[in-house]
């Protein structure tokens, strides 16, 4: 396992996003994941600082693992500004395929279980103009994981039939969202429930054909049913199960490590790279 490609979520390091990418270097990490925001909007970055954080990043022997972008602000699920963030969709795409990683990973809402519900079908529609896009510009929407169960996200995926619309598995989302959604019906957590049911490490063998890309990171549910990230290796992510399961099935992607919480994400981070090469 020390051939895995490692990337760095560049926004996790907390500092301006070239020194970050320094850091990177010096960690021996060859791929960064980048945020679409500030500087680098997709509905504002030029074409010529486009070509220049290409080169800019080339020339540091570095490589975009993807981009990021809609942490949490955007539910294609809900009517309100649901044309105006399928437009901020397509530019993403393009940025994307700009950037030369091809890859965009995104929350994009949380896709109902029950297909009668309303909002799934307003999911299928905006994914199927999100692909269509995607398939012309040359680059997909990598679903960040957490909010639905592996089935849900087949499903879709299916349903839409593109290649455009991908997914990125995040092993961590799949323990931290069940305790979110425990809390919001207001009964106990049940780790065996709703571990079956998120599957975090199986669920990226079961969705391995249509995983392009994936975070490197950690969590567990406390006694009282509060989920926190944790260091990675710390939590209840079993990876050499998870790595296996992704390797066994093709994947050459990249783990791109994301570390959103801590006193000392440059500390976390370098010991994430470290656990990784070493499994």
């Amino acid at each position: 396992m020390s051939d895995l490609k490692i990337a760095v979520l560049l926004d996790s390091f907390r500092i301006d996003r070239y020194l970050a990418m320094q850091k990177a270097v010096a960690m021996g990490v060859p791929g960064i994941h980048i945020s679409a925001s500030g500087d680098w909007d997709a509905r504002t970055m030029t074409p010529a600082a486009r070509q220049e954080l290409v080169r800019h990043v080339s020339s540091m022997g570095l490589e975009i693992s993807a981009i990021s972008c809609w942490g949490g602000q955007v539910d294609l699920t809900e009517e309100e500004n649901w044309a105006e963030n399928i437009e901020w969709g397509k530019r993403v795409l393009e940025l994307a395929a700009d950037l030369e990683c091809g890859i965009w990973q995104a929350h994009v809402g949380i896709m109902p279980e029950d297909i009668s519900d309303p909002g799934w079908e307003r999911m299928v529609e905006a994914m199927s103009e999100l692909a269509q896009h995607g398939e012309q510009v040359g680059a997909c929407l990598a679903i960040e994981t957490g909010p639905e169960p592996p089935y849900v996200l087949r499903r879709l995926i299916t349903e839409v039939g593109s290649k455009a619309i991908r997914i990125n598995w995040d092993p961590a989302n799949m323990i931290l969202w069940p305790a979110l959604f425990a809390a919001k019906f207001d009964e106990p957590y049940n780790r065996e429930k709703w571990i079956e049911k998120f599957q975090p490490n199986e669920g990226a063998k079961a969705l391995a054909d249509v995983i392009v890309h994936t975070h490197a990171k950690d969590g567990i549910v406390h006694p009282d049913g509060r989920g926190e990230e944790v260091p990675l290796g710390e939590g209840w992510v079993d990876w050499p199960r998870y790595i296996a399961n992704l390797l066994d099935s093709g994947y050459d992607g990249y783990f791109a490590i994301e570390r959103e919480v801590g006193d000392n994400p440059e500390a976390d981070i370098q010991r994430a790279v470290k656990f990784l090469r070493h499994l």
